[in-house]
């Protein structure tokens, strides 16, 4: 079972930088994308590959956040919606940004999700942290009713220094934040496997970089895209890597996971 994952910054986009012809490359049996910027009507008839499955959560606003999730293999179910999972909890705010896809495969759900980011404003700073205050009671629900979860998605929160190149300098910048690291902390600490880092305890290997200063070109980028699964499936994780800073479909690299098995 390959996944791939990227925050693609526009789906357009990525089509424009020939991201499908890449993708034909891959034979991955999941795609989950975050940012894809658009409503059904404006999907590219690139962006619709024979073969595969394809489920969108858009956002209310034109032109902003959404995910989708494409499969080879039909689901079981897929839920579309933070709250079409999550009854106990309010998810409006998130639902109306178009934030969250699951889809079932027996036991196993692989959730395409985009977080929010803080890095705007006090006030977008302060929604990122109610929607982490949020997510982690659901992952461990989701986990303790026996799903085994994928969690592929651009979460916006750097671990430890190891993944961004400049964390003197970032320790008060949102995404770097010791309350986030801590959220992740305790994420992982729960029984939660991050696939990159589990297999590539050393890289230095980062998934974004800014537009300013020529980031991309220097490789001074932040590791905030991931896998993070429950321990029973990590535990079939063979190979996992992020493509370099060449890869030039938006500002973020594409994630590769191979499983031995779901």
């Amino acid at each position: 079972m390959k996944i791939i994952n990227c925050n693609v910054n526009g789906i357009r986009s990525a089509t424009n930088k020939d991201f499908w012809q890449w993708f034909a490359e891959q034979d991955a049996d999941v795609l989950c994308m975050q940012e894809i910027k658009a409503q059904l009507a404006q999907i590219p008839p690139e962006a619709m590959p024979e073969g595969y499955h394809r489920y969108y959560h858009f956002a209310e606003k034109p032109g902003y956040s959404g995910v989708a999730l494409y499969s080879k293999h039909k689901p079981d179910a897929v839920h579309v919606g933070l709250s079409s999972v999550d009854a106990q909890t309010d998810w409006s705010d998130m639902d109306a940004e178009g934030r969250f896809v699951m889809a079932d495969f027996g036991p196993v759900s692989i959730i395409s999700v985009y977080f929010p980011s803080g890095s705007s404003s006090t006030t977008r700073q302060a929604v990122k942290m109610t929607f982490l205050e949020r997510f982690l009671p659901l992952m461990r629900r989701l986990r303790d009713a026996g799903r085994e979860l994928i969690v592929c998605g651009d979460i916006n929160i750097a671990h430890q220094p190891i993944d961004l190149k400049n964390w003197r300098g970032n320790q008060k910048n949102s995404g770097f934040l010791p309350e986030e690291r801590a959220w992740l902390s305790n994420w992982l600490d729960s029984g939660f496997v991050d696939v990159f880092r589990m297999l590539h305890p050393e890289s230095e290997t980062y998934s974004w970089w800014s537009n300013r200063g020529s980031a991309r070109d220097k490789n001074v980028g932040w590791r905030i895209d991931y896998h993070i699964c429950t321990a029973g499936i990590a535990a079939q994780a063979t190979q996992a890597c992020i493509l370099g800073p060449e890869f030039r479909f938006s500002d973020h690299a594409p994630l590769i996971a191979d499983f031995a098995s779901l």
